[in-house]
């Protein structure tokens, strides 16, 4: 992969990350809001496309049910699957139309060498591919006050034995990819992985390697089904573990908690709506959908392929959804997705 934007960011803008401030100088980033007054919903997203095709051939029961996850916000994810012209295209349309809907907007780097360490989601870029790729992100999203979560599952995976190997690298990328886009003026969270996974010391060792000094701080749950009081719960240890940084929380797919297993399980429902949750008194600052409600989790339990799209399990989520299990369908087919 060519070099793109090499020059953009030096080492003087990596030792600034831990300054950096949009609106004064010498404050630092931990003390300012990363969230303005709303979330960013995608317009083109699968299940607004979903949506919008249901409703041309008058399928008005499933529409709803597909409206209401395609009404709601969600992160934007970047990674290998895009061309170095293609990303900043993508990039640069969801800044524009998240600054027309006056909100933030979230997004998630998917790009980590061995990324899934041969999992349902592997590939990833070479180290200094990826180090190139981080910088060309960083430049598109300079200025704009986007949230970025980086590299879901990076740090809690390694200790799986199919990681074995891989920290030596992956944990400098991760201190350099915040450094990188802590400079261009963006809030970072590193991978906390999940309240079943690792203990609170063990995840909170994986995050003060991998830079969580210089980030604002971490996300918990994504892609996974845990109850929000326990994430929460387990985020608050992390926190008093690594400097009492802040965190937000996957709620997407977690109405149910978790029913046993990871991959499209039958029984998930979709949690509670995104919501941003910044105050003196805490340190979650958002519930966000980060997983796509409706995206494949791989190619078990009937799924397609990780990250396409899987129809019945859109519909089944919402269907099991505890918010909607009194409503009946007239009323469902009653409402359109909300904007």
């Amino acid at each position: 992969m060519r070099r793109v934007i090499a020059s953009l960011i030096g080492a003087a803008l990596v030792s600034a990350a831990l300054a950096w401030t949009p609106t004064a100088p010498g404050a630092r980033a931990d003390d300012l809001p990363a969230f303005g007054s709303r979330l960013y919903v995608d317009p083109t997203s699968d299940a607004q496309r979903m949506y919008d095709s249901l409703t041309a051939r008058g399928d008005a029961t499933k529409a709803a049910l597909i409206g209401r996850i395609a009404s709601r916000p969600t992160a934007v994810w970047l990674g290998d699957w895009y061309t170095p012209t293609l990303l900043v295209s993508v990039i640069q349309r969801h800044l524009r139309a998240a600054a027309a809907q006056g909100a933030t907007p979230v997004f998630v780097t998917y790009a980590i060498p061995d990324r899934d360490c041969g999992g349902f989601s592997a590939g990833g870029y070479t180290a200094d591919q990826y180090l190139d790729w981080t910088r060309q992100v960083a430049g598109a999203l300079a200025g704009s006050r986007a949230v970025v979560l980086i590299e879901p599952d990076s740090l809690a995976m390694l200790s799986s034995a199919k990681c074995a190997g891989v920290a030596a690298t992956r944990l400098p990328l991760l201190q350099s990819a915040v450094g990188i886009l802590a400079a261009a003026g963006v809030s970072t969270y590193l991978d906390g992985g999940n309240a079943r996974w690792l203990t609170p010391d063990a995840q909170a060792a994986y995050l003060r390697a991998a830079g969580i000094a210089g980030a604002r701080g971490f996300f918990t749950n994504v892609s996974n089904f845990d109850t929000t009081q326990s994430e929460r719960d387990y985020a608050g240890k992390i926190s008093s573990r690594v400097g009492w940084k802040h965190f937000v929380i996957d709620v997407s797919r977690n109405g149910n908690g978790w029913t046993g297993a990871w991959c499209n399980p039958p029984g998930a429902a979709l949690g509670q709506d995104p919501q941003i949750t910044e105050s003196p008194s805490t340190k979650l600052d958002a519930l966000l959908w980060v997983k796509h409600p409706g995206a494949s989790d791989g190619p078990c339990n009937g799924g397609p392929p990780a990250g396409a799209w899987y129809e019945s399990a859109a519909e089944a989520l919402v269907l099991n959804s505890p918010s909607l299990r009194v409503i009946s369908p007239a009323i469902l087919r009653a409402r359109p997705p909300r904007r």
